[in-house]
């Protein structure tokens, strides 16, 4: 395959047993399942006039992608573990639990996937942001007054909470797993940008780390709200707290341009380590795939360049997609 001529910004999720690609026009999911065999939801993209219009503004447009991915990537994730449970009960279990399911009045049913997902993307976020400023609150508020010193000590627990929690949860088998095809994705995407093969054996020898994932973009946020917190002055944790609540869409839009202006420097020899951050915090949110995982993932990019030519074709033949437009990867 020859080297790409334009940049290429595709980006990925993994979900249990598989992973999500994102094109221009259409999302797949691969997922592998108990008899091997592979197969695959394909959801084309939908997105209205005024969601292409914000996506174009900056510090918008990291807003409305992250709400955006977590919208869409909610139905790949269900279809994964719908997928996975059907493969780990008998056939008769399984369909009593979906026929249980279906006559329940959840919250899912009311609202939507699509809705669900952004309220538990919304809740984890305002939970993250919040309970590190309270715990920095309670343990330091009386020793000094220097409020960049407070804010500098709320991000050091932040990071020290969010290490924890993703190595706590790597020690699962089902979590290990996820992670492989986190790596698995990456693996994909940059052999894609340098032009190589597309095969299990190829795409193993590329990195698992990945400039444009969306760990970095955690580890920016962090770091960032450090910063931009420094230009505001509270008194009391209630101020705070609600500072932090009103300054977190600022905090994601600033990360999301910084990510995107990494990622443009990673080529450059000094400037490069900018986003070492969001590659060292990779390390524990990726693992080495197998040849089978990197198959499945393969699997899913081809299928999902297949369609988005093929719907790119049909609505103006003289189209072919070079990207996704969203630069931020799971």
């Amino acid at each position: 395959m020859p080297k790409q001529s334009t940049p290429v910004s595709y980006g990925g999720q993994a979900v249990i047993e598989g992973v999500m690609f994102g094109g221009k026009h259409v999302n797949v999911t691969a997922v592998r399942r108990k008899d091997s065999e592979i197969t695959y939801l394909e959801v084309p993209r939908e997105d209205k006039p005024w969601v292409r219009t914000l996506r174009r503004i900056p510090l918008l447009r990291g807003i409305i992608s992250l709400i955006d991915s977590s919208a869409k990537g909610s139905k790949h994730l269900n279809y994964a573990a719908d997928a996975y449970s059907e493969d780990q009960m008998d056939p008769e279990e399984y369909a009593q639990q979906k026929k249980k399911e279906e006559s329940k009045t959840s919250l899912s049913m009311i609202l939507g996937v699509a809705v669900v997902g952004v309220l538990s993307l919304v809740v984890g976020k305002l939970i993250f942001t919040l309970v590190p400023a309270v715990l920095e609150s309670l343990l330091f508020k009386n020793l000094f007054h220097n409020l960049f010193l407070h804010n500098l000590l709320e991000g050091v627990i932040k990071i020290i909470l969010l290490l924890v929690y993703l190595w706590a949860i790597s020690q699962t088998p089902m979590i290990k797993r996820l992670f492989q095809y986190h790596g698995a994705e990456h693996k994909v995407i940059t052999a894609f940008e340098n032009g190589a093969e597309l095969t299990p054996e190829s795409v193993q020898k590329f990195s698992r780390l990945h400039y444009r994932c969306g760990s970095s973009f955690i580890i920016l946020t962090v770091i960032i709200g450090v910063i931009i917190y420094s230009f505001f002055h509270w008194d009391g944790l209630g101020e705070r707290i609600l500072q932090r609540i009103v300054l977190l869409p600022v905090v994601i839009g600033v990360s999301f341009e910084f990510l995107k202006f990494t990622n443009s420097l990673r080529d450059i020899p000094v400037l490069r380590y900018l986003g070492y951050p969001g590659l060292w915090l990779q390390l524990l949110t990726t693992k080495e795939p197998t040849l089978d995982q990197l198959e499945v993932s393969i699997a899913s990019f081809n299928r999902m360049r297949e369609l988005d030519t093929q719907l790119a074709r049909a609505s103006s033949p003289s189209v072919v997609p070079e990207a996704a437009p969203d630069p931020v990867k799971g």
